[in-house]
């Protein structure tokens, strides 16, 4: 049953990563820098500590009495992955939408999942898995098939994005009827997808760094809530430490664009409207934050961070893709490119399904 609610708390946190770019939309009269850092105060400053505040009261108390090396490798690792983070958008620059988010998420699934497993092989620890556990394991062999049918649906959904790509450039326009401007670039694309998704999966990594916090707070909770098994909430005091990395990296590269594009007057400019802006901006930056919220409801119902990475990443992928369908961005393109998308999000589905049986049978 744990199981169960663990992927639904993963949809949902899944939901809320694949949509947070929906209110950005709406923001007007802002460059890029501008309002993504309007958000990423709210996703990693405002919003982390009040979730700690409400779900463990005690939580500053905990980060004060934690280990340095505690701290410090749980806020390198949020500096990593914000690099990760800020470096998205390259990739999806130079490769496009489809291709690029399909590469990026692809490899950040597969590094946050399959690392840390190989870390606990050389450097055992109780109640995690070795990657040698999971090999030899059927809820392990289960869960890396999984992992397998999302790398194949991430792939077929990265094709229909080159033949999207393609048919829409021999069109001259995007789906709205807007000229295009391709900027194209395979080889510096893959490069930049390949440091990002590597880096984003640091996210994982802080996690796992910053679980002495966590194990705290659920013993906290089991203390006083006995025979009610573990606490849904534990990784909120985590959060705290590797968003303040994250928050540190995406603020010196959004001011380092606002210099270069001198773009630091965006807040100052007249006929703006700025109060719906920073709520729309608010919106988005705490809808971000939940999915981290449910996940780590989702991690701790499952019991086992494989999975949750691997149903984590796969509910992104799919509900973004489906987005892009709902919002007709699929539009003009003939209906073999509209199979291949739809076939892809498909396996990203199936795969969710397999993960899932799989923790089932641990």
């Amino acid at each position: 049953m744990g199981a169960i609610f663990g992927v639904i708390f993963h949809f949902i946190g899944g939901f809320a990563s694949g949509s947070f770019y929906i209110p950005f939309k709406k923001v007007k009269g802002w460059a890029w820098e501008t309002y993504w850092l309007i958000g990423g105060i709210f996703s990693w400053l405002i919003v982390p500590p009040l979730a700690a505040w409400l779900t463990i009261p005690d939580f500053w108390s905990i980060i004060a009495g934690a280990d340095s090396a505690v701290i410090t490798l749980a806020f390198i690792f949020g500096l990593l992955w914000g690099v990760g983070g800020f470096t998205y958008g390259l990739g999806v620059r130079y490769l496009g939408v489809a291709l690029g988010s399909s590469v990026i998420l692809g490899l950040c699934m597969v590094f946050g999942s399959l690392l840390p497993s190989v870390y606990y092989e050389f450097y055992p620890q109780a109640g995690k898995d070795g990657i040698g556990a999971i090999v030899s394991s059927a809820w392990g062999q289960m869960v890396l098939l999984g992992l397998l049918i999302c790398v194949i649906g991430i792939a077929i959904c990265g094709k229909a994005g080159v033949m999207k790509e393609r048919q829409l450039s021999a069109a001259g326009t995007d789906p709205h009827g807007v000229v295009v401007k391709t900027e194209y670039k395979f080889a510096l694309g893959l490069t930049v997808s390949i440091i990002s998704g590597v880096l984003s999966a640091c996210f994982n990594f802080g996690l796992e760094a910053g679980k002495p916090m966590a194990d705290i707070a659920n013993e906290v909770w089991k203390a006083a809530n006995p025979g009610q098994g573990e606490f849904l909430f534990q990784n909120n005091v985590t959060y705290v430490v590797v968003l303040w990395g994250g928050l540190l990296s995406n603020l010196i590269g959004c001011l380092f664009l606002a210099i270069k594009n001198k773009t630091l007057s965006d807040y100052t400019k007249p006929n703006v409207p700025v109060l719906s802006n920073i709520i729309f901006c608010a919106l988005a930056g705490t809808t971000w934050f939940l999915q981290f919220f449910f996940y780590g409801m989702g991690e701790s119902r499952m019991g086992n961070g494989p999975s949750s990475w691997i149903l984590h990443m796969a509910f992104i992928i799919f509900i973004a893709n489906l987005w892009g369908v709902i919002l007709k961005e699929w539009k003009g393109v003939n209906s073999k490119t509209v199979a291949t998308i739809s076939l892809g999000i498909l396996a990203i589905l199936l795969s969710v399904l397999v993960v899932g049986y799989g923790n089932s049978l641990k």
